[in-house]
């Protein structure tokens, strides 16, 4: 029977660096499945809970090309928890066997799991160790604003909707502090590529 990968889950706050750490594990060979990639493969015209979302909230939920309008949806559910909560009875189970079975077929000593809401959702406990990309919420605030055009007031409120900091190092079994060059994050990346794989040999 094959021994079962290591998993780590890698989490961090908005614009913190987890794009970028998880491209260098992938360079790295490393299998890397990316839940908010998986999240927007689950609602494709065709899927089940495509049809879900259909259902629930009508047809006004599409764009003119047929397929979800993630704004229309997003502005529909922000201020109510009601709406909220019934669309992530669609979404989060969908995207949870999607992971599982792309994680089954995956290869490799251990799996990077990237996972953007893990603190917030509670999802910890499934992971042999949780990798947190950390740096200063003022560093965050800079590179959101580039990023997406917002303004302070933006990217202050987007922040405050997400973990905080001290949340996520709490839960963190390994953290990279992404505050220097793209040398830097390659070397943190390549030190912890190397453990894993140690790890991985003896769970």
């Amino acid at each position: 029977m094959t021994p079962r990968p290591l998993l780590i889950a890698l989490t961090g706050g908005i614009a913190s660096g987890k794009s970028a750490v998880a491209r260098l594990f992938e360079n790295l060979g490393v299998p890397v499945l990316d839940t908010d990639q998986i999240a927007r493969d689950v609602v494709e015209p065709g899927m089940p809970a495509f049809a879900q979302i259909v259902e629930s909230f009508g047809r006004e939920a599409l764009d003119a090309s047929g397929r979800l309008d993630r704004r229309w949806l997003r502005e529909r559910v922000f201020s109510d928890p009601a709406q909220r909560q019934l669309l992530e009875s669609i979404t989060h189970p969908a995207i949870r066997e999607e992971l599982a079975r792309r994680a089954a077929a995956a290869d490799g000593a251990y799996q990077v799991h990237v996972i953007p809401l893990l603190v917030e959702g509670g999802r910890g406990d499934l992971y042999d160790r949780i990798l947190v990309v950390d740096c200063p919420e003022e560093q965050q605030m800079e590179r959101l604003m580039a990023r997406d055009q917002s303004n302070a007031e933006q990217a202050r409120s987007i922040l405050a909707a997400q973990a905080s900091r001290e949340q996520r190092l709490n839960v963190a079994d390994d953290v990279i502090v992404n505050t220097g060059t793209l040398a830097d994050l390659e070397q943190f990346v390549l030190t912890l590529h190397q453990n894993y794989e140690r790890l991985a040999t003896v769970a």
